[in-house]
């Protein structure tokens, strides 16, 4: 362990080896590394360098700002940020060459603005929504923008660089919704092309779609999870992926108590005999679920076990029952699963959740030490 008392340690090595294993599922097509949200818990600037080196051409983000700071340290190549409030910097982000998604109407007039302030032609990615109805713009909406972006095309003021749109259930083969939501883009990508728009590249895999719908890879792939070596299809075979986050701590302190002893706050758990307690110093200020009192996996001293008691803000308790521990023993809350360790998958199933909940909500508090091999 370092000095520190826990560490998210993140294989850089692996997020590279990932994208490579992602581009060759989709030998036809480019791929856009996806690193908002502090590229998914595991440091935004260091996996974009990754994913880079691992041969993603593009790089993806929620937002505009988080776009900006990826320009702010020095990555050039083509970036996409597709969530765009009120308000949102569009200047900027014009005067930095994003990309920008365009979801509502109106959005394309404020480009328009937006390029005119700065001197520069917009580059923008029209957003259809084939059926998942979150972000996007619908049926209706889509021939009326697609043709005041192509106005603004003629006008000079902006590109239109992608049309793209997202699926709501790739992540369960054989959906119905695939079908049809496939068959909506293609819909929406004639509406383009009758408008006169040619898009540089055409997307709509996620990370489920990249690594089992290639009819659906079209000009670019977007991993996401799937970047960091975590399946989006839980017990998918053969991905090649490896998970490129390791969650540890140091055993702060080890005591024994007598059966019976009522551990943490409400002693939600209780020792059926004499036991050792180890304390794990992460907690929830960490972003280990409060959910996981009593069904956490864990692993200390080498042996799989389970959190002991309620979650609490800095620590959690573990019954080693009558194994003693060294003093430089470790708790590992999830890694990669080859020694036998808890996974992101594991935590996410007796949560009741998805591995990309686990490794994103890991706070700043816990310091990331990247592994370059």
């Amino acid at each position: 362990m370092p000095s520190s008392f826990a560490e998210a340690r993140v294989d850089l090595g692996a997020i590279s080896e990932n994208t490579a294993a992602l581009a060759r599922r989709a030998p036809g097509a480019g791929v856009m590394g996806v690193v908002k949200a502090d590229g998914y818990g595991h440091g935004m600037l260091p996996a974009a360098r990754a994913m880079l080196a691992g041969g993603a051409e593009w790089l993806g983000t929620a937002f505009i700002e988080e776009a900006l700071e990826l320009r702010g340290a020095g990555i050039s190549c083509p970036v996409v940020a597709w969530i765009l409030p009120p308000h949102a910097p569009l200047s900027a982000a014009v005067a930095a060459d994003i990309d920008l998604g365009v979801s509502t109407p109106g959005l394309v007039a404020g480009i328009r603005t937006a390029a005119a302030e700065t001197g520069r032609r917009a580059r923008v990615h029209l957003k259809a929504d084939t059926g998942l109805n979150r972000g996007g713009l619908t049926a209706d909406q889509w021939p009326e923008t697609v043709a005041a972006a192509a106005r603004a095309e003629a006008d000079g003021l902006i590109r239109v660089s992608g049309v793209f749109s997202h699926f709501a259930c790739a992540d369960e083969p054989g959906h119905p919704s695939i079908a049809a939501q496939t068959s909506a883009f293609h819909e929406a990508l004639e509406i383009a092309g009758k408008a006169g728009l040619e898009p540089e590249v055409r997307h709509l895999a996620n990370s489920a779609a990249t690594l089992t719908l290639p009819e659906t890879h079209f000009d670019l792939v977007r991993p996401g999870i799937a970047s960091y070596g975590l399946s989006p299809i839980p017990g998918l075979a053969g991905t090649g992926l490896r998970p490129a986050m390791t969650l540890r701590a140091a055993v702060a302190l080890v005591k024994r108590v007598p059966a019976g002893s009522g551990v943490s706050y409400g002693h939600r758990y209780t020792t059926e005999r004499a036991a050792s307690l180890a304390l794990v110093p992460l907690g929830y200020g960490d972003g280990v679920p409060r959910a996981a009192t009593n069904v956490g996996p864990v692993q200390v001293g080498g042996r799989r076990r389970t959190v002991s008691g309620t979650v609490c803000m800095d620590q959690f308790m573990v019954d080693i029952g009558d194994d003693t521990l060294g003093t430089d023993a470790e708790a590992v809350l999830f890694g990669p699963g080859g020694d036998g360790e808890p996974t992101a998958q594991d935590w996410a199933d007796v949560l009741g959740t998805i591995p990309y909940e686990i490794v994103t909500r890991i706070s700043p508090r816990v310091p990331r030490v990247y592994d370059a091999r």
